[in-house]
């Protein structure tokens, strides 16, 4: 394995690393924020639920439009394209 690949892998390691921890970290700071804003109003689940629900619906949003154009990218540059 040469030093390329490995710098490839530890890349993906990273990556992979990141969308995990903005995985877990996004829903639970905007559901904190929902819950405070629920205790300063006195609504409890509303903005709770809400501004969770907004930050799993971004998230997913950003993840399958990065994903398609990565994909894109990656076929662009496949040994398979004519050039």
């Amino acid at each position: 394995m040469d030093l390329r690949d490995k710098r490839d892998l530890y890349n993906g390691f990273g990556n992979g690393l990141a969308r995990a921890f903005e995985l877990a970290v996004t829903p639970a700071v905007f559901g904190g924020m929902g819950y405070g804003l629920d205790r300063v109003f006195g609504l409890v689940p509303v903005f709770t639920i809400a501004l969770l629900l907004l930050a799993l619906v971004g998230m997913f949003v950003r993840m399958w439009y990065g994903y398609d154009a990565e994909m894109k990218a990656h076929e662009a540059r496949g040994p398979w394209v004519a050039r």
